[in-house]
This record gives structure tokens, sequence and C-alpha cells, in this order.
């Protein structure tokens, strides 16, 4: 038996895995049990739950892997700065002593992370690092239902790769080609995404939410390709790429971009995380998503062309870039694709985790052809007398259901009539998107959901697109696709004969006009150019789930709702009972749904947000 622990921390989306004889059994990130977005801590909270999932202690386990190698990443930052000297200097002497105290001497730190958890044999355990690229290639093929295929990961840096191609067959990856630090496409995206005035690793979706409302006809949009294509970024046919360091200052320096050289060639400042937005930054995230398009391709092409295989696995930070895997899709270049949901560092956890269990203690793959993620529920649950405690602890007005057709039903009423509800069920979902399990639910129908949820519920941009969840018998119906997509991590074009014509002067609209047009007979779950984030939903993999939209669509006629993550600006999806009803009570969500517990927002007794509660 391989008893095997993964973990991935110190950079950002810290998280916890724990795989036992190659089965998944638990996976989440410290964010949602801190409440610290992104936090990079040492994930002590997320490993006492995957110990306590799996029923293990520390000295049960046969291993502990972490999901990149700290020394080759300390030897590409040295290696770096001199080959930039004198250039960088102040970040050298700001970013070595962290390095010296915190990272190069991460063996020590992981160990004294695990002594505050529990008591263990420091003799006796097996502390093991993972190339991180390897470990987002184990998190895709080995919890993919392929015994073969291409792998491709894509993200901003490891140690020194920043993208790779590979094989997978068996219990084996074998890693075929990379493509190495300063040149990087998810860098060169998060550039752009720094440019635009968003956060970097946080704020990527928003450019790839912002693109669409880029015109794609306009000559300044084809000036910032261009641009692009010939003064940042040399494309090879193979897609990887060559940058030019002179416009970047991510290598040595605290800023990703300089700044002068960028305002020359695009004509515009950075703006500012406070400014409005205006077409000419629409336009650029349009040029950049654009090429990030290209490049994923072309380096998909050539995965297929080295490996000659059917499917293809995808991970890395870049494989969130849901648009750019609906286009990939949409071509058919492999007969199968399969993106891991925690596509992120977080995911690199369970990657280290699964890549020694079958790399190095050799467990074979299971047999049968079946995605390993469970639907990617694997974080906590709760219990109903954990619920009752909170509602004990917050003297919650509430009605517990004792048949789930009956709630469903009456959910569903409530969604047809505009309601809006948080809907709080079994276990937690692992990655960045809400599935089904921690979401806040919406009828996609209904023309003024999008500015609603957005300035009422979740308060963030306006602009910012919301994803459906149909039922996947009845996903022709709707979208241009016939395949599944469980994890939201493709895009799908509404079907024509749902869709609401433009008017001619579309594109000299300003940005709030466009926003909320009504595009089709969904307008809150369809974005400018007509495409959507889909999710599949079937009823073997999330029954309750499907149960409550099958529930809708016999009210309405149709199978699908807007399906949003359960949480507000700047905070991580809940986790925990506390955290779902603390949400609810400061925004105005209609309805709250706990297992088979129904809250409703006026029945509660007053709760304001500096009241706290305890799980």
């Amino acid at each position: 038996m391989a008893r095997v622990l993964g973990i991935s921390a110190f950079y950002h989306d810290s998280a916890a895995a724990i795989v036992i004889d190659g089965k998944i059994i638990a996976a989440a990130q410290e964010e949602r049990f801190t409440r610290r977005k992104h936090t990079a801590d040492f994930p002590a909270n997320a490993i006492t739950f995957c110990l306590d999932q799996a029923g293990l202690d520390i000295d049960d386990l046969d291993a502990v892997v972490f999901y990149d190698k700290p020394l080759l990443k300390f030897e590409r930052l040295l290696q770096t700065y001199y080959a930039f000297a004198p250039k960088g200097l102040i970040s050298f002497l700001k970013s070595i002593p962290i390095w010296l105290n915190e990272k190069l001497f991460l063996k020590r730190v992981i160990y004294n992370g695990l002594k505050e958890i529990g008591h263990y044999d420091k003799k006796k355990l097996k502390l093991l690092f993972s190339a991180h690229h390897l470990s987002h290639a184990a998190s895709a093929f080995f919890a993919s239902p392929y015994q073969t295929a291409a792998i491709l990961t894509i993200d901003g840096v490891g140690e020194w790769s920043t993208a790779s191609i590979g094989i997978g067959e068996g219990a084996n990856i074998k890693i075929l080609k990379e493509m190495e630090f300063p040149h990087s496409v998810g860098l060169l995206y998060s550039a752009f995404t720094y440019y635009l005035g968003f956060e970097v690793n946080s704020g990527e979706y928003k450019v790839m939410g912002l693109a669409p409302y880029g015109d794609p006809q306009s000559e300044e949009t084809d000036t910032y390709i261009s641009a692009i294509r010939t003064r940042l970024a040399d494309i090879k046919e193979d897609g990887s790429l060559w940058l030019d360091q002179s416009y970047f200052g991510y290598a040595t320096g605290l800023r990703m971009v300089n700044h002068r050289k960028w305002e020359e060639l695009f004509g515009f400042k950075r703006r500012k995380p406070t400014d409005g937005i205006l077409q000419h930054h629409c336009n650029l995230a349009l040029a950049i998503q654009t090429v990030v398009e290209e490049v994923v391709f072309k380096m998909a092409l050539e995965a297929k062309s080295i490996t000659g295989a059917d499917s293809l696995c995808l991970a890395g930070g870049v494989a969130l870039n849901c648009v750019a895997n609906g286009k990939l899709y949409k071509k058919q270049l492999f007969k199968n694709l399969f993106i891991q949901p925690a596509a992120g560092d977080a995911g690199g956890a369970l990657g280290a985790a699964l890549a020694v269990a079958h790399m190095y203690f050799d467990v074979k793959r299971p047999p049968d052809d079946e995605d390993q993620m469970a639907g990617s529920y694997l974080g906590p649950e709760y219990t109903d007398s954990e619920i009752n405690i909170l509602n004990r602890k917050t003297k919650a007005v509430y009605t517990k259901y004792e048949s789930f057709l009956d709630l469903a039903g009456f959910i569903a009423e409530e969604l047809a009539e505009g309601n809006i509800i948080g809907w709080f069920q079994g276990r937690m979902e692992f990655g960045p998107r809400a599935l089904g399990n921690r979401s806040i639910l919406a009828d996609a129908r209904n023309p003024a959901m999008q500015m609603l949820l957005n300035t009422k519920i979740k308060f963030r941009e306006n602009f910012r697109p919301f994803a459906p969840s149909v039922l996947a018998e009845d996903v022709d119906r709707y979208f241009e696709f016939d395949g599944r997509s469980p994890y939201m991590l493709l895009t799908a074009t509404v079907q024509n004969e749902r869709r609401k014509a433009l008017p001619e002067n579309y594109h000299n609209l300003n940005l709030q006009d466009k926003i909320y047009l009504e595009r089709s007979e969904f307008p809150a779950i369809t974005h400018l150019d007509f495409s959507a984030r889909l999710q599949t939903v079937r009823q073997e993999e999330n029954p309750r789930y499907w149960g409550l939209i099958n529930a809708f669509k016999n009210i309405t006629g149709h199978g699908i709702l807007l399906n949003t993550s359960f949480n507000v600006k700047d905070e991580p999806i809940v986790c925990s009972p506390t955290d779902a009803y603390r949400c609810f009570m400061n925004t105005a969500m209609d309805y709250l749904v706990i297992g088979d517990f129904v809250y409703s927002k006026a029945m509660q007794p007053g709760w304001g947000k500096s009241e706290k509660t305890q799980d």
C-alpha cells in the first residue's frame, strides 16, 4: 500500500492532497480554511483535513512529497540575476534573504510544519520533491481516464520550465520537450494582466472575460496583435516563443513590464486598478487573448506531432483559460481532451502525490476508463449535527426538508420567480470553479441577473460574465457542443436559434451599453461573443445538483441555471456552513440551502458584518 501526501505551498494557492494506492482520497486549498485568498502559507489546515479524511496519522504515510524542487528554483534565481547583472540588484537584495531563510531550507520548514499538525518519527518519514511541471503533468494524466495520452503543461514558471510536452503511458510519464524561463506564455499573459490594472496570479481570468468586449474589426486591435507578435514575442511553429526582455521586468525586477516601452508600444499608460475601463483596454485584452489562443493551439499541434496520441491532457495555470480550451476542443485535433480542474499550483499538490504513487511506488493505474477526479468533489463535507451547531449559534430560522424532491421543487420555484440561491451541498470542490456544491444559483433567463449578481452579490466588476450549468442530456438544445464539460473549463457557443440580433452600431457602443444587451434567451450567461463557460451536469456525478436543475426544467421547460462561485470579491469560496451563512447574510441572496436545511433571508435575525461565529 502506498499512502502519499502531496503539498504545494510558499508561492501562491497552497494546497494538500492525499492518495492511497493511486486513488484520490481528498484534496483542498488552504485558503478555504484560513479565508485568505491565494494564501502561500504552509497548508496545515488542508493537510489536517486530508489526514482526517483518510483516517491516517503522519506516521502512517509512506511518503510526503512537495510539488517542485526548490534548489533548482534557487539555481534559476541566481543564474538569472547573474545574466542580467547589474540590473535587478535591489530585487536581488530583497529576495535572497527570503530564499535563504524560508525556501532554500524547505525540508526544515516542512518538517516543522508537520510537527505542528501532529507528532511523528522524523527518521521514518520519507520526504520527496517532484519537478514542478511533472507535478502538473501527473495531476492531469494520472487523474484522466486515458491509459495513453499526450500531456501539455503551460504556466508562468516552475523551476526552469515554463511549458512542457510529455507522453503518459500507463503508470509512467516522460517529458519530451520543455520551454524555459524567461520565455513564458503564462508570464506574457500575466504582464498584460498587470498592465490592464488587474492583479497578477489572480486577475488573469478578468482579462479573458474582458477580451470579448474588444472589437475584432478594429484597426487598433490589429495593431496591438501585430505589436505583440513582432515586438514582444517571436512565436515559433511549435508554439515556443522568445520574449524580448527589454520590454519586461519580471526576470530581475519588482515590476512585470518596462512601463516606458509599453507606453510607446501601445500608446497608453498602465491602467490603475481604480480607473475606468475604456475601449482600448478591451482591445488590448482581445489582442493578447488572440495571441495566446494561437500559441496554445500550436503547442497542442506539436504535442500531437511528436506523440501521435489520440488523447490530450492539459494542466498548468494557462490551462484555466477556458476560451483557448474551447477553441482547441472545437478543432478536434485530439479525439479526447482532459483538463485538470485544479490546473494551477494547488493542483500541483495532487499531481506530486500521484506521480510518487505511480512512478516511485509503482502503483498500477486502475483498469477502468473513469475520470479519477470524482467530479472534483474532494474537500470537506458537513453533517446535520455540524449544521445544527451553526443554527444554535446564530439563532438561524430554517426549514428542514425530509424529502429532497420537495426541497428541489421549492427551490426551483423560487429560482423561477427570480430569487437568488446560495447552494451548499456535500463535499467542497477542489480547484477554482464552483461545480454545484458551493455555488450561487439564479435563473439564466433573467436579463437583470448579471447586473444584480455582480453589484449586489459578488461586489465585483460589472463586465464579468457568468457561467451556465446545464443537464448533460440537454446540452445540445442550448449550445453548439456535443461533448462533456464537467469542470467548467470549456467555452461553447449558444445555439443560433437561441440568439438575439445585435444592433448595427454594436461595435460603436460604449462598454456599459454592451454589457447589458440581451444577446440570447439566456442573457445572464451569454457573453458578448455568444459564448458561455459551460458546465454539463450528469445525474451519476452529482445527483442533488442534477435533481435541482431537473426540477427547474419541470417548471420552466429549461434544464439550465446560472452558476457562480459561493463567495464575494477578494474572498475564497465558502468552505463551512458558517462561511456560507455569513456570506448569505451579508449579500442580497434570497435563500440559502445547506444540505436539507433551507434559510429564507426574510426570516433571519439581523446579523451585521462585524458579528462572527466560529465553527
